[in-house]
């Protein structure tokens, strides 16, 4: 039955692909539709009719039916017909499987049975769950609480376990802290000590324990031995400070610092102690540093070189000076006093290498070729310097010896710098590279003196040398013990007790020396020592001296301002009578004069001091004035104006020597220079042609064919003329020798002989200018000295100087 159901659809679907074949047009077969005469209009309502067509359109079974032109009513019995066929087949197979379904409807009641056993089992299932997970929610919380409970006995656990170990006295720790030596362990037992003390003394509910009662007791007891026991023992090792000929300072780093943990604990836990422990130290440092410098200032003494007295100033009289030296080591030159010399070495290096090595760079072309070939015949060869330092050594090690003449200290000098120049041409391809490291290069911060070293070569120095020797000692000495006072006690501030009695002990000896010092130069180094060890300071980061380096050159100050005024006034109130000496030569005092100014400049080059070059200022205003005092005691004016002239040729050739740049000073003597020359020429050719130059400066600018009363005649000029050419040439020698017996430089001397020269010259031109606008002068021509000729004597003279 359902096969042919199943049939008749398949044959309906068929027909319905067979008409998808053929084309269909709705509207061709709308207006076909008719309707059968016996269905009345007036029951049939077309309302909406085109609607459904339109919803009927895309029907594949009605457009199929619409395209064959069947009739609907017949079509529609035939589903009808075939719907009833397909309903009585399906009941015949109904009763066909009616067996079937009887068996499959007791077989669902056995599946209801079973169902509602498996319903009913579940339901307990679902009981027993739900009592189940009510215990296991209980279980939870119950641990969840017990969690809790061990969370809160650990954390009890952990602290009462700290405090136990904090608070408890391990029998260990008893022997080390009772019996053992201090050491390393000793020292460890000492923090735990520590630790312990501090938990007993800051927690306050370990105050309020039983526990505490039992074991703080035996704390105080283990505290007070320890206390006891690292006093005596570092008591002990502080007094080993005052042995004689002990190193400090190895001892402070090898041994103290080793146990700067036991005056922690004393400063901590024994504080009564740690004041008498730091007591003991001031106390050792003090004398020891006091007695050590109070020695090494007594050494000092014994190589102290007297460089000036009160009476050894300016303006002073050299016989009287003399007299004043006895009792004196002598000096090998007295201008010692007033020239700073080498005693420049005490800040700079520099200055010899800059004065040697400057004057004789444009000479040393070939000196590096010259002296490789010397090397190599001597089997040697260059040794190029890697450093700065190096090429300083070499340069030391050949000045040891003071025997040596200034000549050949100049050869191993060139040698160096030239080796200098060449390792920096052969490895940086810049012969300039590093000399500013050589210019600054400071010989300040060298090792300070040992006395028996230099007493047992019998050296004697300039107090600026000890001045600078003790200082460096005391910066030395200040650093360690500044640094070991804050390592091993963190006290900074106890270095300034300590070294009370050192401050007192340097301040006694240099108030009393300075008291004596009548050093000018002596009192400015070491003004500029000063501020060269502040500066050394500084860049050690110590700031310990400060006060001190300023105290002392506050001292220092005025002290050289005294010395200076008594220079000063040794000029202002000098005895012109007493000073005079007959000779035009350059006088001591000026000399003295010159080189006490230049030393002066050559200390302030790096520090411009405007007091200073005020000072200076003045004392040139009263040299000045003594030295025109001087000029005047002279009978003749020509003597007058050599005299200036050599005093102010000397003055400009020392202070040319002491700062490359022409200063205030130097401009005024030059100038004063130039005016006294120009004074001299007149002079010197005033004594062999006065009646020449006294015709040229009155009658040689009229004009001859004025008309006038006084018209210049030829024979107003031809003695004139003939004078001239008689005894041009003898005169010319005379002024040589002249010059050359009068000036005592040289150079000087035939600059002045060529300006004399040339005004002679001058004055000879205008003469003959003048003989040519006279009537009838062309008859002194044959008498007149060619001016190629006079040219020919001023370049002679020039050719022979």
């Amino acid at each position: 039955m359902a096969d042919v159901t199943m049939n008749n659809v398949e044959q309906s679907y068929g027909e319905t692909n067979d008409a998808q074949k053929n084309v269909f047009d709705l509207g061709a077969f709308v207006g076909d539709l008719t309707i059968e005469e016996d269905v009345s209009s007036d029951e049939i309502s077309l309302e909406g009719l085109q609607q459904e067509l339109e919803e009927c359109k895309n029907d594949d079974v009605v457009a199929n039916i619409l395209s064959k032109g069947a009739k609907l009513r017949e079509y529609t019995k035939g589903v009808e017909n075939n719907l009833q066929k397909v309903e009585l087949d399906s009941i015949q197979d109904y009763i066909r499987e009616s067996d079937n379904l009887v068996s499959l409807h007791d077989q669902i009641r056995e599946c209801d049975s079973i169902l509602s056993q498996m319903e009913t089992l579940l339901g307990g299932f679902q009981a027993e769950i739900g009592s189940i997970s009510s215990d296991i929610k209980t279980l939870q919380e119950k641990s969840m609480d017990m969690g809790l409970k061990l969370k809160n006995r650990k954390v009890a656990e952990s602290k009462l376990a700290k405090f136990v170990e904090d608070i408890i006295v391990p029998p260990r720790m008893v022997d080390i802290i009772v019996d053992g030596e201090v050491n390393d362990e000793y020292m460890r037992t000492l923090e735990i000590l520590s630790k312990k003390l501090k938990f007993v003394e800051v927690d306050p509910m370990v105050k309020a324990s039983k526990a505490l009662k039992d074991v703080q007791p035996e704390l105080e007891k283990l505290r007070q031995k320890a206390v006891s026991k690292v006093f005596d023992f570092i008591v002990q090792k502080l007094y080993a400070l005052r042995k004689p000929k002990t190193n400090i300072q190895i001892l402070q780093q090898s041994v103290l610092l080793k146990y700067k943990y036991v005056v922690s604990f004393l400063k901590e836990h024994g504080n009564e102690v740690y004041t008498e422990v730091r007591g003991a130290y001031i106390d050792t440092m003090n004398k020891v540093l006091s007695a050590h410098f109070r020695a090494y200032i007594l050494a000092l003494e014994k190589l102290q070189l007297d460089i000036a007295t009160s009476s050894d100033l300016i303006g002073v009289e050299a016989r009287i000076t003399g007299l004043f030296l006895r009792g004196r080591e002598p000096l090998k030159n007295r201008s010692a006093v007033f020239a700073l010399g080498e005693r420049i070495k005490i800040l700079k290096m520099h200055y010899i290498l800059y004065m040697s090595c400057g004057k004789v760079s444009c000479a040393l072309g070939l000196a590096g070729e010259l002296w490789a070939g010397i090397l190599s015949r001597a089997g040697l060869k260059w040794v190029m310097a890697r450093s700065v330092v190096e090429v300083l050594a070499c340069w030391n090690r050949s000045h040891n010896s003071a025997q040596l003449a200034a000549v050949w200290r100049m050869i191993p000098l060139c040698l160096m710098w030239c080796l200098w120049l060449e390792r920096n041409e052969r490895c940086f391809n810049d012969k300039e590279r590093g000399v500013g490291e050589i210019w600054n290069f400071f010989e300040i911060d060298e090792p300070a003196l040992i006395p028996h070293i230099a007493e047992a070569s019998s050296s004697k120095y300039p107090y600026e040398v000890l001045f600078r020797s003790l200082h460096k000692l005391l910066m030395d000495t200040a650093t360690s013990e500044y640094h070991f006072c804050d390592d091993f006690f963190v006290e900074e501030s106890m270095f300034y007790e300590i070294f009370a009695g050192p401050f007192a002990v340097i301040d006694e000896h240099f108030n009393s020396i300075l008291q004596n010092c009548y050093d000018a130069i002596g009192s400015m180094l070491m003004i500029r020592i000063i501020h060269q060890h502040q500066l050394i300071m500084s860049r050690r980061r110590i700031p310990c001296l400060d006060l001190y380096l300023d105290k002392v050159n506050i001292s220092l100050w005025p002290r050289f301002k005294m010395v200076f005024d008594m220079h000063l006034n040794s000029l202002r109130n000098a005895n012109v009578r007493t000073l005079w000496e007959d000779d035009v030569h350059p006088h001591y005092v000026m000399r003295r004069y010159a080189e006490f100014t230049a030393s002066l400049i050559r200390l302030n080059v790096e520090y411009g001091d405007g007091q200073l070059e005020l000072n200076l200022e003045r004392l040139r205003m009263a040299v000045d004035d003594l030295l025109i005092k001087l000029a005047k005691i002279f009978p003749k004016t020509k003597l007058q104006i050599v005299f200036l002239i050599n005093n102010y040729d000397m003055t400009i050739s020392v202070l040319k020597e002491a700062s490359p740049d022409v200063g205030k000073i130097q401009m005024h003597f030059e100038e004063l220079l130039k005016s006294n020359t120009a004074l001299f020429v007149e002079e010197l050719l005033l004594e062999h042609f006065s009646d020449l130059i006294k015709f040229v400066k009155t009658r040689a600018s009229e004009d001859p064919s004025s008309g006038s009363e006084k018209a210049i005649a030829v024979g107003e000029v031809e003695p004139l003329v003939k004078d001239f050419g008689s005894r041009w040439k003898a005169a010319i020698e005379l002024m040589h020798k002249d010059v050359i017996t009068s000036f005592s430089n040289l150079l000087c001397g035939m600059e002045i002989l060529r300006a004399a020269l040339t005004q002679l010259l001058l004055y000879y031109t205008r003469l003959t200018d003048c003989i040519k606008r006279i009537v009838g002068g062309s008859s002194l021509n044959k008498d007149l000295v060619s001016i190629s000729s006079i040219m020919y004597e001023i370049r002679k003279y020039s050719r022979t100087f």
